[in-house]
């Protein structure tokens, strides 16, 4: 029987902060994040705003608010405020920047083998659409050390000589919850190679420290609604200066064709797409402020959700000893507040890395874990070496969080995967 509300470990007191679901132990922060109660009250106060007189809002006032808003946000992620434009996920800037790349057939263009899906997708995409391919270039699983990924993927673009167009690489992986020594391969592939890279940094505001201009790639997309805890559709599109005459927003609109000259074409285009709602964007500086406050500063919160991520793993760790599971896909040194780890598969499945039955999400134990213990959590695989894929449960840690939490999700895992016949 699935356990009362009453029986379920309680949150962190800074959960009051946020709207979470007191029924449910929601331990997957790093798929679309939450937002704290005073943002989106601000975020609705602004809606009322415009709705109290739409076309002064949006001929008069948006612009400003949405340079101020740049401005802070710049900061925070490291680069010009001219040079970075608002999206509305990491999604969105990697295929504004494919559907903008030139390719022609023959070309190739690279991605490493833990990159979100529906990134890899946009630019399958775009390559197919030119009749160039896109290739992977298999990250090592588990990882040893950061020079195994480095050496992994420049080899990859290397390989492929002058046909290399782009490199796609996540800062930090979905699947693993690894954080990429993106600084170095940056520097090999663009200054050595002279291959753009696209750095998809979807995790990496308030997950790491982050500066866009110290690494240096020609393209960065990044989620404010993730560590962040901005609400949902907004995220932010870095292009160097060099490459802003060739990128093109998704929606092409009025500023196409305007005659100012005291803006740049890259600025009027994506400022300004049509009726949309801006107030993810407007009120994206707010979280960074509050957020970054429940824990004396971004470098304190950081640390708090790492020391909790990697308590929280060791406790899973331990009660997955029996069947020789719960190691971790990375080094310490690699991973901060979400990591994977490795879980049996049942002896009965007929997929590599998955549990046995149907699923709404990856696997049917994420489906048990939710019905029947009431935690929200993925469990999904990841490619290993040699073409395997290895079933994983990958944790997040937020402020909200207990560190009970974790010690009830091991019991429940333990739980589960004796049932499954593991």
């Amino acid at each position: 029987m699935p356990p009362s509300p009453r029986s379920l470990p309680a949150y962190s007191p800074l959960a009051d902060h946020f709207l979470i679901d007191r029924g449910l132990v929601f331990l997957n922060h790093g798929s679309f994040g939450n937002t704290p109660r005073i943002v989106l009250d601000e975020q609705d106060e602004l809606r009322r705003r415009v709705e109290r007189e739409p076309v002064r809002f949006f001929v008069e006032d948006l612009e400003g608010l949405l340079d101020a808003a740049r401005v802070r946000v710049a900061a925070f992620v490291g680069c010009p405020a001219d040079d970075m434009a608002f999206v509305s996920n990491a999604t969105e800037g990697v295929n504004t920047v494919a559907r903008s790349l030139e390719l022609k057939p023959g070309d190739v263009v690279i991605t490493g083998s833990h990159e979100y899906n529906a990134c890899s997708n946009a630019l399958r995409y775009a390559a197919e659409r030119a009749g160039a391919t896109v290739k992977n270039a298999a990250l090592p699983c588990p990882i040893d050390g950061p020079s195994q990924v480095v050496e992994a993927v420049v080899k990859s673009v290397e390989a492929e000589g002058a046909r290399a167009r782009l490199l796609l690489l996540s800062h930090v992986t979905s699947p693993s919850g690894v954080v990429l020594p993106v600084a170095p391969i940056i520097e090999a592939v663009q200054r050595r190679l002279g291959v753009d890279v696209l750095l998809d940094s979807a995790h990496a505001p308030g997950f790491t420290a982050f500066d866009i201009a110290a690494l240096g790639p020609a393209f960065c997309t990044a989620n404010l609604h993730k560590w962040c805890c901005a609400p949902k559709g907004a995220a932010v599109l870095y292009v160097r200066p060099d490459r802003q005459e060739n990128v093109r927003p998704l929606t092409i609109s009025h500023g196409a064709n305007s005659e100012r000259t005291d803006r740049s074409r890259f600025r009027l285009e994506f400022d300004m797409t049509g009726t949309r709602d801006y107030t993810p964007w407007l009120v994206a500086p707010r979280a960074i402020e509050v957020v970054g406050g429940m824990a004396g500063g971004w470098p304190a919160l950081r640390e708090h959700c790492g020391v909790m991520a990697r308590k929280g793993g060791e406790a899973i760790s331990a009660g997955l000893e029996r069947w020789g599971e719960g190691r971790l896909l990375a080094p310490g040194s690699m991973l901060g507040a979400m990591r994977a780890l490795t879980l049996p598969v049942p002896a009965a499945s007929k997929e590599p890395g998955r549990g046995v039955g149907p699923s709404k999400y990856n696997d049917p134990l994420q489906d048990r874990l939710l019905a029947r213990w009431r935690v929200q959590v993925p469990v999904h695989s990841v490619a290993f070496g040699g073409g395997r894929r290895q079933r994983v449960v990958r944790i997040s840690a937020m402020v909200y969080n207990s560190p009970e939490q974790y010690e009830y999700l091991a019991g429940a895992l333990a739980a589960e995967l004796a049932a499954e016949g593991c």
